[in-house]
Formats: C-alpha cells, sequence, structure tokens
C-alpha cells in the first residue's frame, strides 16, 4: 500500500536520515527494492528525488533536521518524516510536525501507515505543493 502513497520509482536516489537499529529493516529494503538503488546515507551529497527519516522524540530540533534535509533535495522532491506511531517509545506527536514544517519551507500533505511500528508524514516545499 504504502508504494502507491509514496511515488518512488526505479530509478530515484533517496537520501535517509536518522538511521538506527530501531528503523523498520522491511520497509528500506522495499524502497531499495522499489527504486533499484541502496539508499543514501547523510553524508552523501548526490541531489536525491527524496528525503526519508526516521525521527523520534528526544532526536534533537526537527526545524533544523527538516532544513538540513532539504540541502540535497531536488527541485520536485519530497521529504518523509517517519515516526514511531501512538503508544511506541520515541512517539512524536503529528502537531509537531505540522509546526516545524512551515518554518524550515516546508509544507505537510499527507499522513501515512507504513507498518506496525511506523507513521509517516509527506513534507514538500512550499513552490511544489
Amino acid at each position: 500500500m504504502w508504494r502507491k502513497n509514496w511515488g518512488f520509482k526505479n530509478g530515484d536516489l533517496i537520501q535517509e536520515f536518522g538511521y538506527d537499529d530501531d528503523v523498520d529493516f522491511d520497509l528500506r529494503d522495499d524502497i531499495e527494492e522499489l527504486t533499484g538503488s541502496e539508499l543514501l546515507d547523510e553524508d552523501d551529497h548526490d541531489v536525491v528525488d527524496a528525503v526519508i527519516f526516521w525521527w523520534r522524540d528526544g532526536d534533537g530540533d526537527l526545524v533544523d533536521t527538516l532544513v538540513d534535509s532539504l540541502t540535497t533535495l531536488g527541485e520536485g522532491g519530497v521529504v518523509w518524516v517517519l515516526t514511531p506511531k501512538s503508544g511506541r517509545s520515541g512517539y512524536v506527536s503529528p502537531a509537531e510536525i505540522q509546526e516545524a514544517a512551515p518554518t524550515a519551507g516546508l509544507h505537510c500533505t499527507t499522513s501515512v501507515g507504513v507498518s506496525k511500528d511506523w507513521s509517516a508524514t509527506r513534507l514538500v516545499t512550499r513552490k511544489n505543493k
């Protein structure tokens, strides 16, 4: 189901932020299979089609992290913020993302459940709404 909602396709370059041992490895594998390439890490400087980042309560300043995620994002690209679902350790309220996005120059467009533990919120630059 997430495949249709995310808009990823073969050949897309996706950069990943916030990787840790609690990420959804099946989801990561699905993205890599769909795009035909490995996820790029935080240190890569290639222009990317999308950014995913795993965000948990206590990870720092969300606005700063959102701004950092835009440095390699190509025109028309999207940012997906993955957060633990309600009731899970590290849960982040959707209101926190909605509040931080405009300050970083982004706009929330949709939220989807992507696994039993993670939800995702799609953000786009204001000009790409």
